[in-house]
């Protein structure tokens, strides 16, 4: 397995355990989680990279779910990230997603400060196959409402089994390279909530929503400051494979530059779709919001990969920083 592999098996174990006792209120939390996972290629040269966009949740019967965005891959070097989308992962896999059943009551006697180690069992689907998965996690109870969990020490994990060594071959043939590692070790920390995020993510979206193309620039970024810049600054690193805001320059998807008001199809030298070119939308705080939550639903046949922001809260986040930084 590569670096998806190395992803779900943490974030299986993380889920089961804290969240046994109370299933039906626990969400995993951006802020504080983070998944690496390391390669070496040319037999010396380290280097450790993460997934940016992570969620989760556990039912009241136990099922948990987690979905890893493939899209938000992050190998610090854009051309490799767009690679690793394109080529590994497959533009028609926009994420992984694995599940495993845990007992409800498990682990309802770990108090706040306390931790134990869990054996956890799931499954891992990606492009069709379903991979069982086995991992021990770490689980420290932070407090009545807070849990994280982390890998008990290194997870080794190859790429043959999620039927990825052809992509690998191919990076290796893209950037001239004799050899990549086809094992790689995974650490993950996940930090799991009790507590409904502050604020309402359907209120935030909906005052984004309030943006007309006609307003001045400032009415605009102020119109959307139900959502919070600096959070989608992060919530965008998924997006940084296919596009930048600082810049008009083209990469997988049309640069961001003025998005806020501007007419979609509308960026001079880059290929649209017959569905985006022939849209007639203008790109305001309404339209991103529809767009991004579900890209293929909102606009049938568009080329866009990513698979959208399962979070409300997510796209007013989102929408709010292009509206500050896509100037």
């Amino acid at each position: 397995m590569t670096r998806i592999t190395h992803m779900l098996a943490l974030i299986t174990a993380l889920v089961a355990a804290p969240l046994a006792a109370h299933a039906d209120s626990w969400t995993l939390s951006g802020e504080g989680s983070a998944l690496h996972y390391g390669s070496i290629k040319k037999d010396k040269i380290g280097e450790v990279n993460t997934f940016g966009n992570l969620s989760g949740s556990v039912s009241d019967e136990g099922v948990v779910t987690v979905e890893i965005d493939l899209a938000s891959v992050e190998t610090y070097i854009d051309i490799r990230n767009e690679r690793m989308v394109e080529h590994v992962f497959g533009k028609d896999n926009p994420t992984a997603t694995i599940t495993a059943q845990v007992d409800a009551g498990a682990l309802d006697a770990l108090k706040p400060g306390e931790m134990s180690v869990v054996d956890v069992e799931g499954t891992l689907t990606f492009a069709g196959k379903d991979v069982p998965i086995e991992t021990a996690m770490v689980v420290t109870r932070l407090s009545d409402e807070r849990a994280m969990v982390s890998t008990d020490g290194m997870i080794m994990l190859t790429m043959e089994e999620l039927g990825l060594d052809g992509g690998i071959d191919k990076l290796m043939e893209l950037a001239k390279l004799p050899g990549i590692t086809r094992v790689a070790p995974v650490t993950m920390r996940l930090v799991f909530d009790k507590s409904a995020p502050k604020g309402s993510s359907a209120e935030k979206v909906a005052a984004a929503a309030m943006v007309k193309k006609d307003e001045p620039k400032e009415e605009k970024v102020a119109a959307v400051s139900g959502g919070d810049a600096k959070k989608g600054k992060k919530v965008f690193r998924k997006c940084k494979a296919c596009h930048v805001v600082d810049k008009e320059k083209n990469k997988v998807g049309p640069h961001l530059v003025g998005i806020i008001g501007r007419a979609s199809g509308s960026v001079d030298g880059f290929k649209y779709s017959k569905a985006m070119a022939g849209a007639d939308l203008t790109w305001n705080a309404e339209t991103l919001a529809g767009y991004l939550a579900n890209p293929k639903k909102y606009m049938p046949g568009n080329k866009m990969a990513f698979g959208g922001l399962r979070k409300e809260e997510q796209v007013a986040d989102v929408i709010a920083y292009l509206a500050e930084e896509a100037k």
